[in-house]
């Protein structure tokens, strides 16, 4: 079955999927006929889409030329049924419903368009991953920097003693005061314009002070980029942020048990879904001008690892974080961070081709550039995973465990580049550490939606990798037979044996 089969046959099951819920809905808003009808009058609606060469939605070279196509072909097809109707339905009058019914497929079909246009027919940016894991070592801290005491800066042994010493909120209002033993060497800024960094007249201080919340800064990004380009090497940030999870707290705190957890599912919603999404983040920083913005743990973390620092210091006091953080090396640039719900990441197919797999987001925003610190944290997990990975959500924890995080993969099953059952796609680190053999035999391949790995649960790299040569070598043999046996397989262990990938 080729791709562009394959997706013009989805296409057309999707449409008659979308036709009989329309006229099932519309026939409760009037008096349309019996459901056997509206079943028939679905596969002509279908029928009629794929005669007018509407459903060849990728032949579409603009959009206005889609919309006015889809509705033009619809707003026919309703009348002929209405008159079909009124010819063989007996004692059938004009119904309004007829026009409900009709509507409701075109919206649904411009979804439909606009939904394949954005996933299929034109990718989405690449989901960052960081440097391969195999550097991590040799990159940012040495390890004898990592086991140094900051101390002997004077600078930042005062904000440490600040720091131990107080328990209290007037934390923030002694460092504006900063005194520090070397105070000419400190850069302390209450904005959150980071061109006043650039501005400033102190050049390549020792410290950089943020005094202002970065929840309270608008470009969080480009205020920590700004303070990386004043920096040399080995030099300091300081900065603090509410987290959510006191944010969630302090909620909580302040009303009644009911009440408490509707205005935090509010806030939730507000601030963590209108703020992250990539289609309402724009309008919530427009109502918000970004003066509270929430932010976890992580995603705090990630944010000034992309922006070229490490952490060296970490303190919770009453309910705010405050951080400092040794600059390593430049920003990361030329990338798309996002706090979506989908994501396309860089894997390893056919012939060693890199394609764009698809998945829902599991993770915190920004954990990807955490992915060397959670390696040299924990090192990997059996099945290959890394260990004691802490970015993953409550939410994504859920969407693992019943693979809902791997539903977009079948966006991939659509166009091509993966097949049903096949060999898990790699990210270019993984399939490095595979041995040439097995590399040879995969990109001769597509990599599958449920691999071979959930027949024979392998613990170790070796033994993952004796399970998909012994899958490959079979499957070059006898192709169908050899998938069938392995969905199967698979499919019985999910389902009856509780097997999950680890």
């Amino acid at each position: 079955m080729t791709s562009l089969f394959r997706r013009e046959m989805t296409i057309i099951l999707f449409d008659l999927l979308i036709s009989l819920f329309a006229f099932w809905f519309a026939r409760y808003f009037g008096d349309l006929p019996r459901w056997y009808w509206l079943v028939l009058s679905a596969a002509i609606w279908v029928a009629a889409g794929v005669v007018t060469r509407k459903l060849q939605f990728g032949a579409y070279k603009r959009i206005r030329t889609a919309v006015l196509g889809i509705l033009i072909v619809n707003l026919a097809t309703g009348i002929a049924l209405d008159a079909f109707y009124g010819y063989l339905v007996p004692g059938y009058a004009y119904d309004h419903s007829i026009l409900l019914a009709t509507g409701i497929i075109t919206v649904l079909e411009w979804g439909l368009y606009f939904l394949l246009r954005r996933l299929v027919y034109r990718k989405i940016a690449y989901f960052y991953e960081g440097t391969p894991m195999d550097n991590v070592v040799v990159r940012g801290l040495s390890a004898e920097d990592k086991g140094r005491d900051y101390t002997d800066n004077p600078d930042i042994s005062w904000l440490l003693g600040i720091l131990n010493r107080n328990n209290e909120s007037h934390v923030v209002d002694r460092l504006k005061t900063f005194s520090g033993v070397r105070k000419a060497r400190v850069l302390v800024t209450e904005s959150g314009d980071p061109e006043d960094i650039i501005a400033d007249k102190l050049r390549y201080p020792d410290v950089i002070l943020h005094c202002r919340s970065l929840n309270r800064i608008k470009p969080v990004d480009t205020l920590l980029a700004f303070s990386n380009y004043h920096l040399d090497n080995g030099k300091f940030i300081f900065c603090h942020f509410t987290p959510l999870g006191a944010r969630r707290e302090r909620i909580r705190k302040q009303s009644p048990p009911v009440i408490r957890e509707i205005i935090y599912f509010v806030d939730f919603c507000w601030h963590r879904i209108m703020g992250k999404l990539s289609l309402t983040r724009g309008f919530y920083l427009w109502v918000t001008g970004g003066r509270d913005q929430v932010f976890s743990r992580v995603e705090v973390l990630g944010r000034i690892y992309r922006a070229g620092f490490e952490l060296v210091y970490e303190k919770l006091i009453e309910g705010r974080i405050y951080l400092v953080a040794v600059k390593v090396k430049d920003p990361i640039r030329h990338d798309h961070p996002s706090g979506g719900l989908l994501i396309r990441m860089k894997r390893v197919g056919k012939g060693g081709k890199m394609i764009g797999v698809y998945k829902f987001r599991t993770m915190h925003a920004y954990s990807e550039y955490l992915q060397p610190l959670i390696y040299e944290q924990g090192g990997l997990a059996n099945g290959g995973k890394l260990a004691n990975d802490y970015r993953v959500n409550r939410v994504g924890r859920l969407m693992r465990r019943f693979w809902i995080d791997e539903l977009p993969m079948l966006i991939n099953w659509i166009k091509g580049d993966m097949k049903l059952v096949g060999v898990r796609p790699l990210s270019s680190h993984y399939f490095s550490l595979y041995s040439p053999e097995l590399q040879e035999l995969r990109t001769r391949t597509k990599p599958g939606l449920l691999p071979p790995y959930y027949a024979d649960m392998p613990e170790t790299l070796e033994e993952i990798q004796a399970s998909e040569k012994k899958y490959l070598e079979a499957y070059f043999k006898h192709p169908f037979l050899t998938d069938w046996k392995y969905f199967w397989k698979a499919v019985g262990n999910i389902l009856f044996k509780g097997k999950r990938s680890k």
